[in-house]
């Protein structure tokens, strides 16, 4: 492992799937602390880097690993566009655990990770002793999924971080209305890595071949997760929304409520799908929630 260096300090992990990939996982913290390590979960086509603010602050106190979950950021692509499965990316969730030497651990899943948690959840439910769901439910809107298939995997990599910055304020300002051309810049950072000084795609394009082949397959119902959100009931759980998300509808939150009697959520003013969780509201409600945990 190596360390890397400045505000944001992290342990390099590298370990390997069951089907042999090399995954990794940023590493923040202290081993071996008092309070349950936490392990974030990024969405669909997303990394590591998205959780970078939230690890830091919040490893003060506790161990933070972050994943590149199969076919992003810096861990190996898969042959076949059906290797990408929530199914497949549990499993190499326990495998991290079992790599960091972690038997149960708090979870933050965004979007697809939020599945993942609530599929480990219904798998293995003692490894999951607190469970965050960031814009991400037992329902999920099929045109909130339809709008990021119709990018996902075929967006081009822009000429220049300016016109990384550009397309995504063009793509979601709507649900996003307060960011400044400061953070659309930040948000171009995380969404993109970086080669030869211009920007680079940061996922395998097969993911969102992946999930186009699913909803054709779907053809228009797709299946709910309600038993493996009753999974988590044992445990504390808080549900994040954005307000403006496509994704995650407020009646869905409200029947969340209704069946977690431990369930906290809140609503995120100014965002989409999905929250950054370094929103005032967000901050508070995790920190309410850690301290539970």
């Amino acid at each position: 492992m190596n360390a890397s260096s400045g505000p944001a300090a992290y342990r390099e992990l590298f370990y390997t799937s069951q089907d042999g990939l090399r995954l990794f996982s940023r590493d923040y913290g202290q081993r071996g602390g008092k309070h349950l390590p936490v392990i974030c979960l990024p969405g669909l086509t997303r990394n590591s880097k998205d959780f970078e603010t939230l690890a830091t602050r919040i490893s003060a106190t506790r161990r933070v690993l972050c994943p590149d979950l199969r076919g992003r950021g810096r861990s190996q692509y898969c042959e076949s566009w059906s290797e990408y499965t929530p199914q497949n990316e549990m499993l190499d969730v326990f495998d991290l655990m079992g790599a960091a030497g972690i038997h149960q651990a708090v979870f933050i899943g965004t979007s697809r990770g939020g599945i993942v948690t609530m599929l480990m959840a219904a798998q293995r439910p003692n490894a999951v002793r607190g469970a965050v769901l960031n814009d991400i439910g037992p329902e999920v809107s099929i045109d909130g999924l339809k709008r990021i298939a119709s990018y996902a995997g075929v967006m081009e990599a822009p000429a220049s971080w300016t016109e990384a910055a550009f397309k995504l304020r063009m793509m979601n300002e709507r649900d996003f209305p307060t960011l400044t051309g400061e953070d659309w810049y930040e948000q171009a950072r995380r969404t993109f890595a970086e080669e030869a000084g211009v920007p680079k795609i940061d996922y395998d394009g097969k993911i969102g071949l992946a999930l186009r082949k699913g909803l054709e397959a779907a053809n228009g119902a797709l299946p709910a997760m309600w038993p493996q959100f009753k999974a988590l009931g044992h445990v504390p759980a808080l549900v994040i929304r954005g307000e403006n998300s496509d994704i995650l509808s407020a009646d869905t939150v409200k029947r969340m409520e209704k069946e977690h009697a431990g369930l906290a959520s809140v609503s995120i003013k100014d965002r989409g799908h999905v929250p950054f969780l370094d929103e005032p509201e967000a901050i508070g409600a995790l920190d309410a929630f850690l301290e539970r945990c």
